[in-house]
């Protein structure tokens, strides 16, 4: 078994939320950021991985192309005390050179409806291993549902422990 994608909150992957659910926004949004510009919103969410399995391309063998995993994580405010959602989705290897790279489709599950992303996260391994921890990447919001229809925007994920991500959500107005 692999731990290529150890503590992978979707991405990435992945990627995440909130753009019109006032009780959820308000807990969550980080007004003060740097990121914040004319009609764009910044939400800030924690996410902690509480389900992952892998499937290798060579159970007993190196990471390969095809190697996929998926995960599920609960997603808390930036504050990390309330829950606000979660975060379900797959990630499959595409490259084992040059450090590694893998696509990611995830999908947040918040009040109000979902929010769709898709992207690539590079450097996820190290000699052949995987990169500990699993390394920052920025993803694309594709779409969503509910309050979230038609969502456009990125989302940046940065590891802060042990299969915990925070993730920063730039949605487009």
């Amino acid at each position: 078994m692999h731990p290529v994608r150890a503590a992978r909150l979707g991405t990435a992957t992945a990627l995440v939320t909130l753009l019109a659910c006032a009780p959820v926004a308000s807990a969550a949004a980080d007004t003060d950021s740097a990121h914040a510009k004319g009609g764009e919103r910044v939400i800030t969410l924690i996410g902690h991985l509480v389900q992952q399995t892998r499937f290798p391309v060579n159970p007993d063998g190196s990471p390969a192309q095809g190697d996929r995993t998926v995960f599920r994580s609960l997603l808390f405010d930036k504050d990390d005390k309330n829950q606000v959602g979660e975060t379900d989705g797959t990630c499959t290897t595409t490259t084992v050179e040059n450090r590694g790279a893998e696509e990611c489709v995830v999908t947040y599950n918040l009040p109000g409806g979902q929010l769709s992303v898709q992207g690539m996260v590079f450097g996820i391994l190290t000699d052949g291993r995987p990169t500990i921890p699993p390394p920052s990447f920025d993803n694309g919001i594709t779409g969503g549902t509910g309050v979230f229809a038609q969502a456009r925007g990125q989302v940046h994920a940065d590891t802060i422990g042990t299969g915990k991500r925070r993730f920063t959500i730039d949605l487009d107005r």
